[in-house]
């Protein structure tokens, strides 16, 4: 019975968690930056995320498994390319006399971040893969510029968004390079 009703508590308090950082919810990210057994929650998060854009990019047929796995790993990579940017940008590059975020405070947030990611999922309904992925990359920025001022103690929007906005370029800039050169065709 007490594992059963543990299993539920976590359960519930992961969908908080995820509804929480897929409406913007700041005390969602303050949550999630406080409980250090949240990082593998916030691991899933991406994971799911990553999944979803492989899914999303390649479709569900079969003969397409290697693609999914394949930009699945590739957003995933983006992903901890980004996050390790963000960290140093906005600890080492850009920070305010009030920063003061651990590495795993900052991926707990950042990971809880990737949350509207999911619905890159529905790239795979015709005609929508476009706009589906246009939707998310900035809903997933938003999501970050709120995560990273909650962690970093940023008091200024402008200040997460700017750490945000460099980061998210570097790592666009990076993961369309290595797309280009050995990513497969996705039709």
């Amino acid at each position: 019975m007490v594992p059963s009703l543990l299993h539920h508590v976590i359960m519930k308090r992961f969908a908080w968690r995820l509804t929480g950082a897929i409406v913007l919810n700041p005390k969602v990210y303050e949550d999630v930056e406080a409980d250090t057994s949240a990082t593998l929650q916030a691991m899933g998060v991406v994971v799911l995320a990553s999944v979803a854009a492989g899914v999303g990019l390649s479709g569900l047929r079969d003969d397409h498994l290697v693609t999914i796995v394949t930009i699945s790993l590739l957003a995933l990579a983006v992903w901890t390319v980004w996050a390790l940017l963000t960290y140093e940008i906005g600890t080492w590059w850009l920070p305010s006399s009030q920063t003061h975020a651990t590495v795993g405070e900052l991926l707990r947030t950042i990971g809880f971040a990737s949350a509207p990611g999911v619905f890159r999922i529905a790239g795979v309904i015709p005609g929508l893969r476009t706009a589906a992925f246009a939707v998310t990359a900035i809903w997933m920025l938003a999501a970050m510029v709120v995560a990273v001022r909650q962690a970093l103690d940023f008091t200024s929007t402008a200040r997460a968004l700017a750490v945000c906005t460099v980061g998210w370029t570097l790592a666009l800039g990076l993961a369309l390079g290595i797309g280009i050169l050995f990513g497969p065709a996705v039709y």
